[in-house]
């Protein structure tokens, strides 16, 4: 699915962060500001997800250590579902588990396949501060708790084990992005 950017937005398209970047592997702080820069922030994520045709981005992807992230997700019945959260916390995480592909804007081009809860339940705070609950099943389950896992100082290859994992971390350092001089 191809993501449509929100009418009237002005984001700014912001440098995605790669694996290996300290700001992917280091837990989020508490939004306590919720004032214009946070809205200027939530629109600049936007902007940078849809830029890079993702479903769902966090702070921390584009180098800001703050607990938010966005979403534009289908779920597996192709019902979008489109929001930001706020200092989130996956407060549910059950249902069946599947394994299924999985792919991050912060390391292009590769996915592997990676186990999650079928349903996943999110709570926290819009821009304003007011509380919003999202409830995900399918793919957007998997989005959700992805996007968690990045504020949480985690990336999806940290879920997985053995030939998965350095096969996914192999190909990472071979990708023209991962090469280091």
């Amino acid at each position: 699915m191809r993501n449509r950017p929100i009418p009237g937005s002005s984001g700014a398209v912001r440098a995605m962060t790669l694996l290996g970047s300290p700001a992917l592997h280091t837990p989020c702080e508490t939004v306590t500001d919720f004032g214009p820069s946070l809205a200027r922030l939530v629109e600049d994520m936007f902007a940078t997800m849809y830029a890079a045709n993702g479903v769902g981005l966090a702070a921390n992807q584009i180098g800001v250590g703050l607990r938010v992230f966005v979403y534009d997700c289908p779920d597996d019945e192709d019902v979008r579902h489109l929001g930001h959260v706020v200092n989130p916390r996956l407060v549910e995480a059950d249902g069946v588990t599947v394994r299924g592909p999985e792919g991050c804007l912060s390391l292009p081009g590769l996915e592997a396949g990676t186990e999650r809860f079928d349903r996943a339940v999110v709570e926290g705070a819009d821009v304003r501060g007011e509380p919003v609950r999202v409830v995900g099943t399918g793919f957007f389950a998997r989005c959700l708790q992805h996007e968690c896992d990045h504020l949480d100082g985690l990336v999806y290859p940290d879920r997985l084990i053995g030939w998965r994992r350095a096969r996914v971390l192999r190909a990472a350092r071979r990708a023209p992005w991962g090469r280091r001089s």
